[in-house]
């Protein structure tokens, strides 16, 4: 009766409309993305902050303690909820990579603790040499650089859409001579 067709996309005006139905399921994803993170971190935070003044544990031996525990954690929300409709035909290439890829955001965060407490510590060990400092460096500088990272290369090597080929395609068929 409106002069629509059934089944037509719906679409919304303006700016912000425009721009939601172009990005809306990247923001979908980076929402999902950033539930499962939080989970994570209040996991990571936590173990780090109990095995450091509980246990005497190391900063650095702590922080990679707590982070792989939470990494297993993030792996299972972001393979079955903000993935979930991603393709899944390898299910071990997808942890490896997983895995690989937050060893490096470890690595990132871990580089931002060292440079804080025995980098900066050094010339001022009174500020960077703190519970405050780690945190801070730790957990604000360290877990906002490896996030991002760890978001886009989640997104384009791990979860990867159905079609994207993960590996250099070679077309057999095709003439090579005459």
């Amino acid at each position: 009766m409106t002069g629509e067709q059934p089944g037509s996309p719906q679409t919304r005006r303006g700016l912000v409309g425009t721009l939601l139905d172009r990005f809306g399921h990247l923001l979908r994803e980076l929402s999902k993305f950033a539930t499962v993170g939080g989970f994570a971190f209040l996991i990571d935070f936590a173990l780090f902050n109990y095995l450091t003044s509980r246990h005497g544990v190391e900063e650095l031996t702590a922080k990679t303690i707590s982070t792989v525990i939470a990494a297993t954690v993030a792996f299972v929300g972001n393979r079955f909820w903000t993935w979930r409709h991603r393709q899944r035909n390898n299910a071990a290439r997808e942890y490896a990579l997983f895995f690989f890829f937050n060893a490096v955001g470890l690595g990132i965060t871990v580089a931002c603790l060292a440079l804080s407490r025995y980098g900066l510590g050094a010339i001022w060990p009174a500020v960077f040499q703190t519970r405050l400092a780690d945190n801070l460096a730790s957990y604000i500088v360290g877990t906002g650089l490896a996030t991002l990272f760890r978001f886009w290369s989640y997104r384009r090597f791990v979860f990867v859409e159905a079609g994207t080929p993960t590996v250099p395609q070679v077309n057999p068929d095709r003439d090579h001579g005459a």
